[in-house]
């Protein structure tokens, strides 16, 4: 599986930004799809994972702000960002779980919110 994002950029606080994710590259279908977040001399962190079945799930720091989606015909996530904050400020990556094969992680897309 391969992982396409775009999306990133930079937004001051309270302003709102939308991820998108595609995946190509396999005939199987994908279990989990999500983002993924690390700031500058920090761990990489799960911002939001769904289910192929819609079900989402999210890091407490986003929730309430962040939304998940994801189109299965499409093999694309989303993430629609709202509220931003300073904190926010990190390269996000696409993930993919695909029930066959290899997760698979997309290159980074950096977000930069501004106070």
């Amino acid at each position: 599986v391969q992982l396409q994002a775009s999306g990133g950029g930079l937004v001051q606080a309270g302003g709102s930004l939308r991820l998108s994710c595609a995946a190509s590259g396999s005939d199987f279908s994908i279990n989990l799809m999500g983002w993924y977040r690390q700031a500058p001399g920090k761990q990489r962190e799960l911002v939001a994972i769904i289910t192929s079945g819609g079900s989402p799930n999210y890091a407490g720091s986003v929730k309430g702000r962040f939304t998940i989606s994801r189109d299965n015909a499409k093999n694309t996530v989303s993430l629609q960002m709202n509220s931003l904050k300073p904190e926010d400020t990190a390269v996000y990556y696409c993930y993919a779980d695909p029930w066959v094969g290899n997760d698979a992680w997309g290159q980074g897309t950096q977000l930069t919110v501004s106070s």
